[in-house]
Protein backbone atom coordinates (compact mmCIF):
# COMPACT_ATOMS: atom_id res chain seq x y z
CA UNK A 1 0.00 0.00 0.00
CA UNK A 2 1.45 3.39 -0.66
CA UNK A 3 2.20 5.93 1.65
CA UNK A 4 0.01 8.95 2.54
CA UNK A 5 2.89 10.72 4.47
CA UNK A 6 3.16 14.15 2.63
CA UNK A 7 0.35 14.03 0.76
CA UNK A 8 -2.12 17.25 1.03
CA UNK A 9 -5.01 16.93 3.92
CA UNK A 10 -6.95 19.92 3.80
CA UNK A 11 -7.89 21.32 6.95
CA UNK A 12 -10.63 24.36 6.49
CA UNK A 13 -9.63 27.81 7.95
CA UNK A 14 -8.87 31.28 7.00
CA UNK A 15 -4.78 30.56 6.05
CA UNK A 16 -3.89 27.99 2.85
CA UNK A 17 -5.09 24.38 3.93
CA UNK A 18 -2.55 22.69 6.36
CA UNK A 19 -0.91 20.09 4.89
CA UNK A 20 0.04 17.00 7.21
CA UNK A 21 3.75 15.82 6.46
CA UNK A 22 7.21 14.24 7.81
CA UNK A 23 9.40 16.22 9.96
CA UNK A 24 12.62 17.53 8.40
CA UNK A 25 15.75 18.67 9.82
CA UNK A 26 14.88 22.57 9.50
CA UNK A 27 11.22 21.56 11.41
CA UNK A 28 13.24 20.51 14.53
CA UNK A 29 13.51 23.96 16.10
CA UNK A 30 9.25 24.53 15.45
CA UNK A 31 9.08 21.29 16.90
CA UNK A 32 10.66 21.91 19.75
CA UNK A 33 9.69 25.34 19.69
CA UNK A 34 5.51 23.23 20.04
CA UNK A 35 6.81 20.54 23.04
CA UNK A 36 7.95 23.54 25.44
CA UNK A 37 4.97 25.35 25.11
CA UNK A 38 2.80 24.10 27.59
CA UNK A 39 3.69 24.09 31.48
CA UNK A 40 4.59 20.74 31.61
CA UNK A 41 6.65 20.54 28.37
CA UNK A 42 8.47 23.95 29.51
CA UNK A 43 9.61 22.12 32.40
CA UNK A 44 11.32 19.57 30.53
CA UNK A 45 12.24 20.79 27.30
CA UNK A 46 14.90 23.52 26.40
CA UNK A 47 14.25 26.07 23.36
CA UNK A 48 17.26 28.13 22.77
CA UNK A 49 18.65 28.73 19.44
CA UNK A 50 20.94 27.00 18.32
CA UNK A 51 19.26 24.20 19.91
CA UNK A 52 21.25 21.23 21.93
CA UNK A 53 22.72 18.94 19.50
CA UNK A 54 20.38 16.05 21.53
CA UNK A 55 17.96 17.21 19.23
CA UNK A 56 19.05 16.45 16.44
CA UNK A 57 20.77 13.38 16.86
CA UNK A 58 17.39 12.46 18.45
CA UNK A 59 15.66 13.58 14.94
CA UNK A 60 17.95 11.70 12.95
CA UNK A 61 17.71 8.76 14.90
CA UNK A 62 14.04 8.97 14.35
CA UNK A 63 13.96 9.64 10.37
CA UNK A 64 16.27 6.72 10.10
CA UNK A 65 14.18 4.32 11.34
CA UNK A 66 11.46 3.08 9.15
CA UNK A 67 9.02 2.26 12.14
CA UNK A 68 9.06 5.67 13.31
CA UNK A 69 7.24 8.70 11.44
CA UNK A 70 7.76 12.35 13.07
CA UNK A 71 4.86 14.13 11.36
CA UNK A 72 4.09 18.27 11.23
CA UNK A 73 1.01 20.13 10.13
CA UNK A 74 2.47 22.60 7.75
CA UNK A 75 0.78 25.39 7.46
CA UNK A 76 2.05 27.97 4.48
CA UNK A 77 5.56 26.94 5.05
CA UNK A 78 4.66 27.45 9.20
CA UNK A 79 5.07 24.09 11.27
CA UNK A 80 1.93 24.52 13.48
CA UNK A 81 1.62 21.26 14.83
CA UNK A 82 3.26 17.18 15.71
CA UNK A 83 3.25 14.11 16.24
CA UNK A 84 5.11 11.22 16.24
CA UNK A 85 3.93 7.73 15.55
CA UNK A 86 5.96 4.71 16.07
CA UNK A 87 4.94 0.71 14.56
CA UNK A 88 5.24 -1.52 16.72
CA UNK A 89 5.58 -5.02 15.65
CA UNK A 90 3.87 -7.63 18.62
CA UNK A 91 3.71 -11.39 19.26
CA UNK A 92 0.20 -10.35 21.39
CA UNK A 93 -2.50 -10.75 18.80
CA UNK A 94 -0.97 -13.28 16.26
CA UNK A 95 1.67 -10.76 15.22
CA UNK A 96 -0.10 -7.99 14.85
CA UNK A 97 1.36 -4.57 14.63
CA UNK A 98 -0.19 -1.80 16.51
CA UNK A 99 0.80 2.50 16.24
CA UNK A 100 2.02 4.12 18.95
CA UNK A 101 0.91 8.14 18.98
CA UNK A 102 3.61 10.40 21.30
CA UNK A 103 4.73 14.00 21.31
CA UNK A 104 1.54 15.39 19.94
CA UNK A 105 0.97 19.15 20.35
CA UNK A 106 -0.77 22.13 18.40
CA UNK A 107 0.39 25.43 18.64
CA UNK A 108 -1.36 27.16 20.76
CA UNK A 109 -2.45 29.85 18.36
CA UNK A 110 -4.41 26.74 16.50
CA UNK A 111 -6.25 25.08 19.00
CA UNK A 112 -9.73 24.11 19.62
CA UNK A 113 -10.14 24.92 15.92
CA UNK A 114 -10.50 21.40 14.58
CA UNK A 115 -6.87 21.30 13.46
CA UNK A 116 -6.04 18.62 16.37
CA UNK A 117 -8.86 16.17 15.75
CA UNK A 118 -8.11 16.32 11.45
CA UNK A 119 -4.19 15.51 12.89
CA UNK A 120 -5.70 12.76 14.36
CA UNK A 121 -8.05 11.34 11.77
CA UNK A 122 -4.78 11.58 9.54
CA UNK A 123 -3.02 9.45 11.83
CA UNK A 124 -5.33 6.54 12.26
CA UNK A 125 -5.54 6.44 8.78
CA UNK A 126 -2.01 6.03 8.34
CA UNK A 127 -1.74 3.02 11.32
CA UNK A 128 -4.52 1.42 9.49
CA UNK A 129 -2.87 1.91 5.68
CA UNK A 130 0.31 0.54 7.73
CA UNK A 131 -1.60 -2.54 8.74
CA UNK A 132 -2.03 -2.19 12.55
CA UNK A 133 -4.90 -2.94 14.46
CA UNK A 134 -4.41 -0.41 17.47
CA UNK A 135 -3.66 2.84 17.95
CA UNK A 136 -2.34 3.63 21.79
CA UNK A 137 -0.93 6.81 23.27
CA UNK A 138 -0.02 7.76 26.69
CA UNK A 139 -1.07 11.04 27.98
CA UNK A 140 0.22 12.82 31.08
CA UNK A 141 -2.84 12.99 34.27
CA UNK A 142 -1.98 16.40 34.48
CA UNK A 143 -3.42 17.30 31.20
CA UNK A 144 -7.06 16.52 31.62
CA UNK A 145 -8.27 18.93 28.46
CA UNK A 146 -5.87 16.18 26.23
CA UNK A 147 -7.22 13.39 28.30
CA UNK A 148 -10.93 14.56 26.98
CA UNK A 149 -9.92 14.93 23.58
CA UNK A 150 -8.58 11.86 23.11
CA UNK A 151 -11.90 9.59 24.63
CA UNK A 152 -14.04 12.29 21.96
CA UNK A 153 -11.98 10.89 19.24
CA UNK A 154 -12.94 7.07 21.02
CA UNK A 155 -9.83 6.20 22.57
CA UNK A 156 -10.44 4.56 25.75
CA UNK A 157 -8.57 4.08 29.33
CA UNK A 158 -7.99 0.36 28.86
CA UNK A 159 -4.82 -0.15 30.94
CA UNK A 160 -3.07 1.38 33.31
CA UNK A 161 0.21 2.82 32.28
CA UNK A 162 3.20 3.47 34.35
CA UNK A 163 6.84 4.51 33.92
CA UNK A 164 10.33 4.63 35.39
CA UNK A 165 12.41 7.63 34.59
CA UNK A 166 16.06 6.59 34.13
CA UNK A 167 17.28 9.89 34.71
CA UNK A 168 16.96 10.27 38.43
CA UNK A 169 17.69 7.55 41.60
CA UNK A 170 15.04 5.12 42.23
CA UNK A 171 13.48 2.93 45.04
CA UNK A 172 14.96 -0.72 44.55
Amino acid sequence: MKSSVGRKKEVSGTRPDPTFRRARREDVPDIVRLLADDPLGARREKYELPLPSSYLDAFAAIDADPNNELVVVDAAGEVIGVLQMTFIPYLTYQGRWRALIEGVRIDSRHRSGGLGRRLFEWAIARATERGCHLVQLTSDKDRPDAIRFYQSLGFVASHEGMKLSLSRPHAG
